[in-house]
Formats: structure tokens, C-alpha cells, sequence
């Protein structure tokens, strides 16, 4: 090997030997310029999602708790939780308009009503409908009463029939509700109906392909499909409307499905209420599905054909229009006798339904909350009615998660010797809304307010009575889901039978209810504790 071929050898290996002994300081640098990089980008990440929360703070400023429950998920989800905010609670371009009187009708109440009937009703009636109308009620306390008086309404329809709920299920009772509306489809009567696309989202398409082939209009409010699922999916229609020929309605806390009758297997004792009002609050009730139809998306289904008849297995006679089920059969699968409970309407024959004996003629005013409206209308009125109560306060409802305003009415109402009675279920579906709500009961306790836990079943009546002579029931809980981003119909009635009548039904419920005292609030395990309050923090999403 010669000289120049042994110093270029030599220099390769003093350069290798170089570069051996500054590899550890090069790694070192490398190492430190990655750290930096990395706690850069955290940092940004910091910054941004900072950013980010600030949007959501600015942006819910009138909604304190809201604002606190979606910083948290942010905290815990950078970047992601902002994006779940979005995603949840996009603002939908929905109705602006008010549904609300626009003009300030005198109040008429008879002069036999209290002072606070008046003040409620003048106070009421700007956020009203279209402000006080009469008409008669009948009281509704389950489903096997209601499911009955709703068949018998719709197998009476001449002209038109409107239905809009929230859960539509396709079970025994959906199915011969289905069949009887059919039957009167191809009778000739107009059937329009609306389902919510979450509530309802099990109803099926075969079902729905079904009705509109006997001619019946459906529609879905916030479907569960592209594009409307993107902005929508928070939102929920939660009335449960009925409009028989624009003359008679229903009302109330009742969907469509086998739970409501309380008879289910699977599902507890159910306790519900609802309502058949007939008279110009018709009128009203009919308003607020007029409003809904128009902003529903209608089912994109194509029926094959128009049904000119139906199978002889379907053809509907009166009994049986009647009655939810036929009576003296067992369901298969079911294992119960449905005759017994509805061996009252044997031989009842089908005619135009009309006011019974148990109806009473009141003054109502119709409210209908409307998430596309600034001023949570529910809200204002349950507040209105719990702030000018003097007697006498009794509350039915199954969700009562509150906000601060709504407990503080309730509160000061105890605090100026008003007795104030809660009446709530001891099982709550789902269970962290029940866990919200136990955590209430302590301060309600406290302040003087006696709150019942039912134990019997499944409490699901939405009913406030104030001062023996004023009464609301409709389909809104005492959440922030019904105030904020649910459509909800409630009614308000001026009449001292409707209350004492909603009063007795109460006093039943209480039969079948325990006390919830304050060493009960307070010997609850640190577990317990813990995911209550957790269940609290996230109750503006419930």
C-alpha cells in the first residue's frame, strides 16, 4: 500500500475517531432540540385549547353551569372537547318566531278564583299561546285510560287527525294505534304525524312505509341522518300532542309504547298523567303542531304503491278499535290477562267522543318551549307560578335537575310559609340524571321542603298544583334539557276541581312514597357522594 493510500486510511479513521467522540454531544443536542420541540407544541396545544375555552366561556355566558360542564370536558379532552361542543351544540337554524300572544287580552277569571290565579294568569299570559281560553278537561292517570279515550277519538275522526310525539315504539299498543290510523286513512280521513329521530329512532321503516301507502303525511323533527344529524343531535321534539278534527286534543307525559301501560314485564309499575282537552284550547294546542309540522323534515321513504284496502288480518272492528288489546287474550310473551283492565270499556260503542262526566270547564293557557327562542318560556312559567304562590306548592316530576333561579323560587317560597311538597321517583333511567338529582335534596331539605321518593315503579307525571286552585301538567321536566333544547307543550288551568282532582292523585302517590330526610342526605357513602356531584357537573348535558 503506498503513501497516499495509507494517509487517506489514516484521515478516514481520525474522522471516525472525531466523529465517536462528539456522537454523545450530538445526541445530547438532539435530545434537547426534541424536548424543546415537544414542550413547544404542548405549549401550543396549551395556548389553543386556552383559546378555544375562552369561545366557550364567551359563549355561554348566560348559561353559567353549561358553560362550567363543557370547560371541564375541554380540560380533560384538549382540543376534542371543543370539538364534541360543536358538534352538540351548533346552534340549528330553527323557528325565531314567537308562538306567544301578542297582544294583552284582560284576564276574565271567575271572581271565585284567588288572588294568586290572577296574578299568575296576567303574569302568564304574554309567554301563552294565545293567551287565557276556556274549555273542558279530563284527567288522564295511565296509560291503559289514556291509550283507551285516544282510540276511541281517533275511530270517531270525520275529517283530520295530527299526532306528534316524542317515542313512538312499534310494539302492541304502537301497532293497533298504527292500525286503527290506517283504517281511518283509508276512511278518508287527512292523518298527519311526526315522530322525534331519537326518541323514535326504533320506530321502523317498514312501519312508516306502511302508513304513508294508506295515505297518512310522516314526518321526523332532527332525523337521524346526514346533514341534519350534524347540528341536530341535542335537540329533541318531547311533545306528546293528539288533535282530533282541530276540536279535541291530548296532552301530557304518555308516549306511545307497552311501558306506559304499566303492565310491561320488563318495566316497573308506570305512573303517569295526561289529558283530553275539547273547546277553543284546542285551537292552541293544534297552533304549536302547525308550527312544528312546518320546520319537520318529511320521511324520505318511497311507497311502491297507494293501499286502496287493507288485509283481512288488519280490518279493524270497533271492539277492537277500542281497546288497546283484545280483551281476555294473554300476549304471547307478555304473560298477563289484559281483559281486567279494560273490562270497563266493554261494550262501550264507538260514536263522537264528547265531554264526560269527569271533564271540567276551565281556563287554560297553552305554552310551548321552543329552543330556537332566547327566553326559555317553560322556564319563565314554572317560575312565575313558584314565586307568586302563597298557600300551598305540590310538585310531581320525574328529572328535576333545576337550575339556580328555579331552586331559589322554590326556596323563598318555603322560606315565606308556603308548604312546598316534591314528589320524585326513587329509580331514575338514566341513573346519572338520578344521581343529579339526590344531590338537590339535601339544601331543598334544609329550607324547609318536604320531598317524597316514590318507591311503587316508574313516576314519569310532569304536574305542578299551586294553591289549591291552579294546575299545570304537560311533557317538561325540571332540567335544563326541557328549559333549554327541548320542544315541550305544557298547559296551566284555572279551576279548583282540576286541582283538587290532580291533588288526590297526588295524596295516592304519596301512599306509595317514603320521605327523604336529612340523615338519609347526609349518611350516603364517599362514593356515593362523589358520583352524585360528578352526575351534578354534567347535568346541563342530560
Amino acid at each position: 500500500m503506498n503513501r497516499k493510500n495509507r494517509s487517506i486510511k489514516v484521515s478516514k479513521k481520525g474522522h471516525a475517531d472525531l466523529f465517536s467522540a462528539w456522537l454523545p454531544l450530538y445526541s445530547l443536542v438532539d435530545d434537547w432540540i426534541g424536548r424543546l420541540i415537544f414542550l413547544a407544541w404542548i405549549a401550543g396545544l396549551w395556548l389553543v385549547n386556552t383559546a378555544l375555552l375562552i369561545i366557550i366561556a364567551v359563549r355561554e355566558v348566560r348559561r353559567p353551569a353549561k358553560a362550567l360542564t363543557w370547560i371541564s370536558v375541554g380540560l380533560v379532552l384538549p382540543i376534542i372537547g371543543f370539538v364534541c361542543y360543536l358538534f352538540v351544540t351548533n346552534p340549528v337554524q330553527m323557528r325565531r318566531d314567537k308562538l306567544v300572544s301578542s297582544h294583552n287580552n284582560p284576564i276574565a277569571l271567575p271572581p271565585a278564583c284567588g288572588d294568586s290565579a290572577f296574578v299568575i294568569a296576567r303574569a302568564l299570559q304574554p309567554l301563552s299561546v294565545s293567551g287565557l281560553r276556556t274549555g273542558y278537561v279530563q284527567i288522564l292517570t295511565n296509560g291503559m285510560e289514556t291509550y283507551g279515550k285516544l282510540l276511541q277519538s281517533i275511530q270517531a275522526a270525520q275529517k283530520t287527525i295530527d299526532l306528534e310525539y316524542y317515542i313512538y315504539r312499534n310494539d302492541h299498543i304502537g301497532k293497533r294505534i298504527t292500525d286503527v290510523l290506517i283504517d281511518r286513512a283509508l276512511s278518508g280521513v287527512n292523518i298527519r304525524f311526526i315522530r322525534d329521530g331519537w326518541g323514535s329512532r326504533s320506530f321502523p321503516k317498514h312501519a312508516v312505509r306502511r302508513m304513508m301507502e294508506a295515505g297518512i303525511e310522516c314526518r321526523t323533527i332532527f332525523p337521524l341522518r346526514f346533514p341534519w344529524v350534524l347540528s341536530n343531535l341535542t335537540y329533541r321534539d318531547h311533545c306528546k300532542i293528539v288533535i282530533v278534527d282541530g276540536k279535541e286534543a291530548f296532552m301530557g307525559g304518555i308516549n306511545v309504547g307497552d311501558e306506559y301501560t304499566g303492565m310491561k314485564p320488563d318495566v316497573d309499575f308506570w305512573r303517569d298523567t295526561h289529558m283530553r282537552l275539547t273547546g277553543e284550547t284546542a285551537d292552541d294546542v293544534k297552533a304549536v303542531f302547525e308550527a312544528h309540522w312546518k320546520m319537520a323534515s318529511p320521511d324520505m321513504l318511497h311507497s311502491t304503491r297507494k293501499a286502496k284496502f287493507l288485509p283481512e288480518s288488519a280490518q279493524l272492528s270497533d271492539d277492537k278499535a277500542i281497546h288497546p288489546f283484545p280483551s281476555g287474550k294473554t300476549e304471547r310473551g307478555y304473560g298477563w290477562e289484559w281483559g281486567s283492565e279494560l273490562g270497563t270499556m266493554e261494550g262501550t260503542h264507538m260514536g263522537k267522543a264528547s265531554p264526560s262526566k269527569d271533564s271540567h270547564n276551565v281556563y287554560i293557557q297553552i305554552f310551548e318551549g321552543n329552543p330556537g327562542l332566547p327566553t326559555p318560556v317553560i322556564r319563565e312559567m314554572h317560575f312565575i307560578c313558584l314565586t307568586q304562590a302563597t298557600r300551598t306548592i305540590d310538585v310531581t316530576n320525574p328529572y328535576f335537575i333545576p337550575d339556580a333561579d328555579i331552586i331559589m323560587a322554590i326556596k323563598t317560597a318555603a322560606a315565606r310559609g308556603v308548604r312546598v311538597r316534591l314528589l320524585v321517583p326513587r329509580q331514575v333511567i338514566p341513573k346519572v340524571a338520578g344521581g343529579a338529582s339526590r344531590t338537590y335534596y339535601g339544601e331543598l331539605v334544609e329550607a324547609g321542603i318536604n320531598v317524597f321518593q316514590y318507591n311503587k315503579g316508574v313516576l314519569h307525571a310532569k304536574v305542578m298544583i299551586i294553591d289549591g286552585e291552579i294546575a299545570e301538567v304537560g311533557s317538561s321536566n325540571y332540567d335544563l334539557r326541557s328549559y333549554r333544547l327541548n320542544y315541550e307543550v305544557c298547559a296551566v288551568m284555572y279551576h279548583s276541581d282540576v286541582a283538587r282532582e290532580l291533588t288526590e292523585q297526588f295524596e295516592r302517590d304519596l301512599a306509595e312514597a317514603t320521605p327523604y330526610r336529612l340523615e338519609d342526605h347526609m349518611h350516603r357513602t364517599s362514593s356515593e357522594r362523589m358520583l352524585d356531584q360528578a352526575a351534578r357537573l354534567l347535568s346541563p348535558l342530560l
